[in-house]
């Protein structure tokens, strides 16, 4: 089974910079985005027809949104934390028969970290959502988690200290959030890979020097692990600030699960 994530940010524009070559080349059962930036009928997908969409929307125009495209049908969807729905369309979640599917865009703590309690208490609130539905059946759960967890996931760890993304409180929410138990499926199978980027800046020459974070993941409950057979970071993918991110899981994970076909 496959699976990629990919913070577009802004479909519509991100369609025109190739992301259709994109989704056909990746060839994924499940592929989700973040920051879509559109509402209900502002865009109609060219997507093969095996393909169902699940949309959950910002409120606000041209801000946040979350799209799950899948060829596997769900038993169930909701948005938002269980039937709680929120008004930034930042969650996603797809019950699958043997997993549950978690899509999600962390708010940002913003540059002055005016929303850093915010973001912690929302944190909160998250790991306690995904350890809940992680007792039911395991849990996939990806997207920007707008977070460098360690030094190895920036390329100026040391000047950028305290700054929104990695802050001491942003990082230890994601250290819990492993501890919960989840696995950085990137990380576990590549744990001293440096500059191995997935969010670049827009000034000028920072993404040619490579000069990244890596605050887009995929996640697994940890008794998923020996499904993991891969997982990659596809930096040379343009048509955002962010790039997108793959993983396969061996095809059991699949057993069970109705196929739209």
């Amino acid at each position: 089974m496959k699976l990629a994530s990919w913070n577009v940010n802004g479909l519509r524009a991100c369609v025109n910079k190739g992301f259709y070559d994109y989704f056909q080349s990746v060839d994924a059962d499940l592929f989700c985005i973040q920051e879509s930036k559109l509402q209900e009928g502002q865009i109609c997908m060219e997507l093969a027809a095996e393909y169902e969409m699940y949309w959950n929307y910002a409120v606000k125009k041209g801000y946040s949104g979350t799209a799950i495209f899948t060829r596997i049908k769900p038993l169930s969807v909701w948005y938002g934390l269980e039937q709680d729905s929120e008004e930034e369309g930042r969650i996603i979640t797809l019950e699958f028969e043997h997993f549950y599917m978690v899509n999600v865009y962390t708010p940002n703590a913003r540059r002055d970290l005016s929303r850093l309690e915010l973001r912690l208490e929302w944190e909160e609130r998250f790991r306690s959502y995904v350890k809940q539905l992680d007792e039911r059946k395991p849990v996939i759960l990806c997207g920007d988690l707008n977070v460098a967890h360690q030094e190895i996931d920036i390329r100026n760890a040391k000047s950028n200290h305290g700054n929104s993304g990695f802050t001491t409180e942003e990082r230890g929410k994601m250290t819990e959030l492993l501890n919960a138990g989840f696995i950085d499926t990137f990380r576990y199978l590549h744990p001293e890979q440096a500059d191995a980027y997935t969010w670049w800046s827009f000034m000028p020459k920072v993404r040619e020097r490579n000069i990244g974070w890596r605050i887009d993941y995929f996640l697994l409950s940890e008794r998923l692990a020996p499904f993991l057979q891969s997982a990659g970071i596809d930096a040379h993918i343009m048509g955002s600030d962010h790039c997108p991110i793959t993983l396969e899981l061996a095809d059991e994970m699949l057993r069970g699960c109705e196929s739209i076909l």
